[in-house]
């Protein structure tokens, strides 16, 4: 190698809540090749393969960014500055939500979710429920503009509205959503004062890798606007093979599995003969049924692919941007932002701390927004 690699300590992946997920997702694979038998080839035509390979790259650039130390003096410097613990989540989930509005829900999460760890490494935090209100608040920032989630991208060009006009007809729920987050933030984060822990040292920080790690994302960043996705996996993969090769050891590849294998099971589950009847007798074309609809689609097979399998039968389009921006809350299906952050925070406890505060506030906010379109 050209250069030494960074010594900063990572857990282990499987410490991150294990991979019950991904035997979940094998156990209906299996299930559904017993029902509908289909040909290896045309199995992996089901995988949203750019989406893999953003994520691989992406995943490649965070590890990175985490050896270099990058993280960890921002993380002192953060404490150094806020007062108590409420303010610091007010402050991380209303950074999440601009960052999703601007450079996507994923982007945002791939950049705060590796800090608020290192921020729990320095002091006594409460690592779980801060993971789970960023994840809630991508999602709700996310929905704000066409370019904020994939759902949103595909429902904007489909829609011919403006830019603008299109974040005029969010706005509303997009303003539910923030006010129930900020009411989340103020109950479940107490305003006590945050206690430091004592941390070794955790070595020098190391510039090149910075630096290094920076320049391959924004390349990486111009490769997927172009649509250059293998020469942007290329360069990233192989600048980190030639000098850091730590940080491709370091990839969380049980991730983009439980993806990929989300991708095979929803798009079969989709296609179902029983779910297609299903939604041509239900009178979901509009209003508050069509909303409905979407919220309830997304906590099965996910947001994206609900808005995709929805926008035939419901003609209301607000009700159906609506609906599948909400029903990114709840199960941690309901969008694949919930899956990567809780792999990002490699939490031992994960999804049961996501579902008890995600779930309640579902319920809330598609109560709230419900009202919203019945006025």
């Amino acid at each position: 190698m050209g250069a030494a690699e960074a010594t900063q300590p990572t857990q282990a992946h499987k410490e991150g809540g294990g991979n019950g997920l991904l035997w979940v997702l094998l156990a209906v694979a299996a299930v559904l090749a017993f029902v509908h038998p289909r040909a290896p080839m045309d199995l992996l035509k089901l995988v949203d393969w750019p989406t893999i390979g953003a994520l691989a790259g992406l995943l490649a650039i965070t590890q990175g960014v985490e050896r270099s130390g990058m993280l960890q003096s921002t993380a002192e410097h953060l404490l150094e500055r806020t007062t108590n613990l409420r303010s610091l989540a007010l402050l991380l989930v209303a950074t999440s939500a601009l960052l999703s509005a601007l450079v996507t829900n994923d982007v945002s999460l791939f950049l705060l979710v590796p800090l608020t760890r290192v921020l729990a490494t320095q002091a006594h935090l409460p690592l779980a429920r801060l993971v789970v209100l960023e994840a809630l608040a991508v999602n709700a920032g996310s929905a704000l503009t066409p370019i904020g989630n994939p759902q949103n991208l595909y429902l904007w060009h489909r829609s011919g509205e403006s830019f603008l006009g299109f974040m005029g007809m969010m706005a509303p729920t997009v303003g539910i959503m923030l006010a129930w987050l900020l009411v989340a933030v103020w109950l479940l984060v107490p305003r006590t004062p945050i206690t430091l822990k004592h941390v070794e040292d955790t070595g020098p920080m190391q510039p090149r890798l910075l630096w290094l790690s920076a320049a391959l994302f924004v390349a990486f960043v111009v490769a997927l606007e172009h649509r250059w996705l293998l020469a942007g996996l290329g360069l990233v993969f192989g600048v980190y093979l030639l000098t850091y090769r730590g940080v491709l050891r370091g990839i969380d590849w049980s991730l983009l599995a439980i993806i990929g294998l989300m991708f095979v099971d929803l798009r079969q589950l989709a296609e179902l003969p029983a779910i297609a009847s299903l939604l041509s007798r239900w009178p979901i074309d509009e209003g508050w049924r069509a909303y409905l609809a979407a919220v309830v689609t997304s906590q099965v097979i996910s947001n994206v692919p609900a808005a995709i399998l929805l926008d035939g039968p419901v003609r209301d389009l607000p009700a159906l941007a609506a609906g599948v921006s909400v029903g990114g809350f709840g199960c941690v299906l309901g969008s694949l932002a919930n899956l990567i952050a809780l792999r990002l925070a490699k939490l031992p406890h994960g999804l049961r701390e996501f579902h008890r505060i995600s779930i309640p506030f579902l319920l809330v906010c598609a109560g709230s927004a419900l009202l919203l379109r019945l006025g």
